[in-house]
């Protein structure tokens, strides 16, 4: 009997003891629940806060981008946003000479040669202006009696729009610089080497050469560039058969015959250019009539230019060949020449320069002249550079005329 008594009680405190500990995991489990719960809630919380400053940041930088945008219309429509499509660069040549003549006369001078300013305007991104003004040897002035003019001149080099009507082609009209030669086209005076510039693209060419027409261009992606142009040209009515004293510059220009200038240039080949031009004119005389000094004209030039590393090498040559009764009696109807350029720049902001020329051209009578010039340029900046060089000149005409000496000058483009 307490036998039975004991086994039962024994029962029921085991079942007393597991329901304890039932209830005290339902408890644990239901706080971890809230606690879980509670997490998440939180979670869920943060995320749409999230959400919405996202919203709000994408919809502050929407409004931004309307606000810049108005503001860039605003300021095209402006007249001080129209200075954007607005493009302004130049160049100056400072120069000294101390050369002593065969004849026992020499000439020690300062010239500020040229100051030049470029204008260009973008209108479109197939419609563009370009302009060229310059000052020579200080500027001009004008007095009543003419004492104290400074002999110098203010021109318009280039005046002229162009138009890219199909790609890789355009079309350019106004009063514009021939594509002939080396400098004709390039001629800021950190682009080449020497003070002065060569003698045979300033006399035969003769650089630097503009004419008012029209000329149209093509370039293909190969490296070749053709142009072709029609144009003021021309007169040498003086019957003197000096070829750079008959440009026109587009001052009030006789234009009895037109004249046509082509030109091919190859630059596919890294630091190499080759170049081949061709001019004719009709009458260099402008007087429209036969039996005149000179009655027809042409021009042919080719050059080449190569840097590789610290060497370069330049060469160009040029032949005029004129037809009229005058100028084949005063032995005038063949000018040309040519030259070579050898050059090595061992540093960056220093290089070195030999250069011969030999060319016979015609003033009033035949010259035929040698030179021989070595130098350097020392760059400050690759468009500030300071020069010098020697200079032998050979007159084979005129002996009287020979001289050496040497140059000093400065150089800059902007």
């Amino acid at each position: 009997m307490h036998i039975k008594t004991l086994c039962c009680f024994a029962v029921s405190f085991c079942l007393s003891i597991n329901a304890v500990s039932a209830t005290e995991m339902i408890m644990v489990d239901k706080a971890e629940y809230e606690e879980l719960r509670a997490a998440v809630k939180y979670l869920m919380e943060e995320r749409q806060k999230q959400q919405v400053a996202v919203e709000e940041a994408k919809q502050t930088a929407d409004e931004a981008v309307e606000v810049a945008e108005a503001a860039a219309e605003a300021a095209e429509s402006s007249s001080l946003g129209k200075f954007e499509n607005l493009s302004l660069g130049g160049y100056v040549e400072a120069h000294y000479n101390n050369y002593d003549y065969d004849d026992g006369s020499e000439k020690k001078e300062f010239d500020l040669h040229r100051f030049v300013l470029f204008t260009g305007y973008e209108y479109n991104d197939k419609l563009r202006f370009f302009s060229e003004l310059e000052i020579e040897h200080g500027g001009v002035q004008d007095t009543a009696d003419g004492d104290g003019a400074l002999g110098g001149e203010v021109e318009v080099e280039q005046a002229y729009v162009e138009y890219d009507f199909v790609d890789n082609a355009s079309a350019r009209a106004g009063l514009f610089i021939l594509p002939i030669g080396m400098l004709n086209e390039t001629h800021e005076p950190d682009t080449f080497y020497g003070v002065e510039r060569n003698s045979v693209e300033k006399y035969i060419v003769p650089t630097t050469w503009w004419e008012i027409g029209s000329m149209l261009t093509y370039t293909m992606d190969s490296g070749f560039k053709f142009e072709g142009a029609v144009h003021s040209g021309l007169n040498m009515s003086d019957d003197d058969g000096y070829v750079r004293g008959g440009r026109q510059k587009g001052s009030n220009a006789e234009a009895q015959n037109l004249a046509y200038t082509f030109a091919a240039t190859y630059t596919g080949m890294q630091g190499l250019e080759l170049g081949v031009s061709y001019h004719y004119e009709d009458d260099p005389s402008q007087q429209d009539g036969d039996g005149g000094y000179i009655e027809e004209g042409s021009l042919m030039e080719a050059h080449i230019a190569y840097n590789s590393g610290m060497f370069g090498l330049r060469a160009l040559y040029a032949e005029w060949d004129f037809e009229g009764d005058g100028i084949e009696a005063d032995n005038g109807d063949e000018q040309k020449g040519w030259y070579i350029e050898p050059s090595i720049r061992p540093l960056a902001n220093l290089g070195f320069f030999a250069r011969y020329e030999d060319l016979e051209y015609f003033k009033g009578s035949e010259k035929n002249v040698e030179i021989m010039s070595v130098g350097a340029n020392y760059y400050l900046h690759e468009q500030v550079a300071l020069k010098a060089d020697y200079i032998d000149y050979k007159d084979n005409v005129d002996s009287s005329k020979d001289f050496d000496g040497f140059n000093l000058g400065v150089g800059l483009s902007f």
